[in-house]
């Protein structure tokens, strides 16, 4: 079982623009088929219990860095576009938000019955992890969203979230079938949320006796250990701040995209014509695919991949956003004829920020490469949801 973790995740209202939905459907499917292409449709649904992963993707598709929109936002995105595809996949997303959560059951069954999948058994998993989430687990939080992903072999993962109105906070639960023993001994694979007091949660395993003949299953828990918690911290500032961000992992990617030494490193990786700021891009999305668990422990980079929505970090560069999904649209067709060269060199950018990383010293003045690309925003089809973005009337400074 995974390490449970919590986290801050300020609750968010409005809607996902279409000029921004578009793109995450786009962005995220391409994500997760060279996922599927890589390691497997398994390691998605790992990675999709993981909830520090989790924040790290709807940040490299260009959400909010740290609101409860990412959830809801990434998974309606994964839906669309993952589900037309997979027969091929391997996929297929269940559920929602609202209304659409109580459509679970029956998509599920609509989908087992398609694939030959036990679709009285994946019903009662949902049900089983929603009614953990949302009564066994007393926090204050009341579920609004829950997303099933199942995979051809059976195995599926859960993604939902609850509100609290009176706090103004979500908190974010994460189901794994191949990390589930029991649904009622520590079931998840993470939650994450602000702590807002005393919890009474009955699907702690040392509350067992409390729970004995409530449900028929009780009998069949586990002995097993806590795991260690982890803490992530999102605050309820919009800006990105420096404190957010490991400036030498963001450093080295500033260096792999603009630094001289580097530019014939790419051009030899087949990204010849790919501009530094599509390559500062396509190096977030590269250890969002191929990075390991430690690496997403400030999810706050990835933003610096393609912005957000609301302008923070800053506007969402459309032109870079689109050449980024052109270059991983291509590697993902071409690798089911070859496994392309161009599918090697995406993930050869992750482990050469790492290498610079590890050897230089490439700390980033993270205030000053914020300021930096709301200067030169307009030149890259710049867009907040409040429209694009105008040329800015101070004078241009050269970061790089």
């Amino acid at each position: 079982m995974k390490r449970s973790g919590t986290a801050d995740l300020p609750l968010h209202g409005g809607r996902v623009p279409e000029w921004l939905a578009s793109r995450m459907s786009a962005m995220g499917c391409a994500i997760v088929e060279v996922i599927v292409e890589e390691y497997g449709t398994s390691e998605v649904l790992a990675r999709l219990s993981d909830p520090f992963w989790f924040q790290a993707f709807g940040c490299v598709l260009g959400m909010d860095w740290h609101s409860s929109g990412i959830t809801t936002s990434v998974m309606g995105a994964l839906k669309r576009s993952l589900n037309p595809i997979s027969r091929e996949l391997g996929l297929y997303v269940c559920g929602g938000r609202g209304n659409a959560s109580r459509q679970t059951p029956s998509e599920l069954l609509q989908h087992a019955g398609r694939t030959g999948l036990n679709g009285d058994e994946l019903v009662r998993a949902s049900k089983l992890s929603a009614k953990v989430d949302n009564t066994c687990v007393q926090d204050g939080f009341s579920l609004y969203l829950h997303s099933f992903v199942v995979a051809r072999s059976g195995e599926w993962a859960v993604v939902q979230q609850g509100m609290n109105n009176d706090s103004g906070m979500a908190r974010r639960y994460h189901w794994h079938s191949a990390k589930v023993r029991s649904f009622v001994d520590d079931p998840h694979t993470a939650i994450i949320g602000e702590n807002i007091g005393e919890i009474l949660n009955l699907s702690d395993s040392r509350a067992e006796p409390n729970r004995r003949g409530i449900v028929e299953f009780l009998q069949q828990h586990p002995d097993k250990q806590l795991t260690e918690l982890r803490h992530l911290t999102m605050d309820r500032g919009h800006q990105v701040q420096r404190k957010h961000v490991d400036s030498k992992r963001l450093g080295a990617v500033l260096a792999l995209a603009y630094e001289r030494q580097f530019q014939n490193f790419t051009d030899a990786l087949m990204l010849e014509g790919v501009g530094p700021r599509t390559v500062q891009s396509l190096a977030l999305v590269s250890e969002v695919i191929h990075g390991a668990p430690s690496r997403f422990d400030d999810p706050a980079r990835f933003a610096f991949a393609h912005g957000g929505k609301d302008g923070a970090p800053f506007p969402v560069p459309l032109t870079v956003y689109d050449e980024g999904i052109s270059v991983l649209r291509k590697a993902v067709d071409r690798a089911r004829i070859d496994h392309s060269e161009r599918m090697r060199s995406i993930a050869t950018l992750g482990r050469m920020t790492q290498l610079i990383e590890k050897h230089c010293d490439p700390f980033a003045d993270v205030d000053r490469v914020i300021r930096h690309e709301w200067r030169h925003s307009h030149e890259r089809g710049g867009m907040t949801v409040a429209g694009p973005v105008s040329k800015p009337v101070v004078e241009q400074m050269e970061l790089f």
